[in-house]
């Protein structure tokens, strides 16, 4: 049987608020954009790629994406970025990834389809060191009318969402696959390590 196809939404439209209110995606890490490092490693795994953007997006165009600011004012969260886009998804499946994770493995799509479909789940969510990594997720676009209530009865936090659903999480030995870069620190530290 063939594996359902997968659009890919990297979420790239936060306000950036512990890098200093910069554009996350676009901080350079080892002489590319985090969003460059992202798409590299997701855009082979997936049959269609989006980015959820809100500043910059001639730049994120630049990348050879569909770029999609959210439909609600003031930066209301990933939620808002994931609704928009599944607009515009092609396939049954999709994945959420953010655009400041750059080392994110080969296999991320393949793990996480795998196991929404033998878990006969709705939602795949990666997880890693016993904790949910909320926002790397997997699963059916047939959950944007019932995201679209939720965001429209005052609902943004992404665990809440997802408690909602029939999910399952899917375990990455790998800690340091999923981690993200949140400040000017962490992207200084990043930048200096060798074992990534």
């Amino acid at each position: 049987m063939t594996a359902p196809a997968v659009t890919a939404i990297i979420l790239a439209g936060g306000r950036g608020q512990r890098m200093g209110e910069v554009d996350k995606g676009l901080q350079v890490l080892r002489g590319k954009p985090l969003v460059s490092w992202v798409v590299d490693s997701i855009a082979p795994q997936v049959d269609e790629v989006l980015i959820s953007a809100n500043r910059n997006l001639e730049r994120y165009r630049e990348l050879g994406f569909a770029v999609l600011p959210d439909a609600m004012p003031d930066f209301p969260g990933p939620l808002a970025g994931l609704h928009r886009a599944l607009e515009n998804a092609k396939h049954p499946l999709w994945l959420s990834v953010p655009c400041d994770t750059p080392f994110l493995p080969p296999d991320l799509v393949q793990r996480l389809r795998d196991g929404l479909l033998s878990g006969d789940a709705e939602l795949a969510v990666a997880a890693s060191g016993g904790r949910l990594q909320r926002v790397i997720c997997l699963g059916y676009s047939h959950l944007r009318a019932g995201l679209g209530d939720f965001i429209a009865r005052g609902g943004r936090r992404v665990g809440e969402w997802q408690d909602g659903l029939r999910a399952i999480a899917v375990s990455f030995e790998d800690e340091l696959i999923f981690r993200n870069i949140n400040t000017p620190e962490e992207l200084s530290e990043a930048e200096n390590k060798l074992d990534y």
